[in-house]
């Protein structure tokens, strides 16, 4: 993005094709994790293991159930909210709110990455 207007900042990032979003759900990795890989942040992906940092969930530990590129948000397992009926629903939550705690390397182009 060359444009410095706040309003043509917003239209890219609402408007970007979802594999561009993707770069966008990047969250910090854990400092061990950090040390291991020479990498401060990495896309969040599902079956990743994350601690919440920010918000009323802080401090909650659990596995990515859902990544939701639309709307920017993850899904994290324990990370929910009582509907009206009394039903549990996940409570979506930024991915810049988080830290990686453990990765999901099933993925070889994922592996390829943190070999870089």
């Amino acid at each position: 993005m060359v444009t410095k207007k706040p309003g043509k900042q917003r239209k890219a990032f609402f408007a970007a094709s979802l594999h561009k979003k993707h770069r966008f759900l990047r969250a910090h990795m854990s400092k061990k994790l950090s040390e291991e890989y020479g990498i401060r942040n990495l896309p969040v992906r599902k079956e990743d293991t994350v601690r919440i940092m920010r918000g009323d969930n802080k401090g909650t530990e659990g596995v990515v159930q859902k990544v939701l590129l639309k709307k920017s948000r993850i899904y994290v397992a324990g990370v929910t909210i009582a509907k009206a009926d009394g039903s549990d629903r996940f409570y979506p939550v930024h991915p810049s709110n988080v830290m990686i705690t453990r990765l999901e390397l099933k993925d070889e182009k994922r592996k390829k990455v943190l070999e870089r």
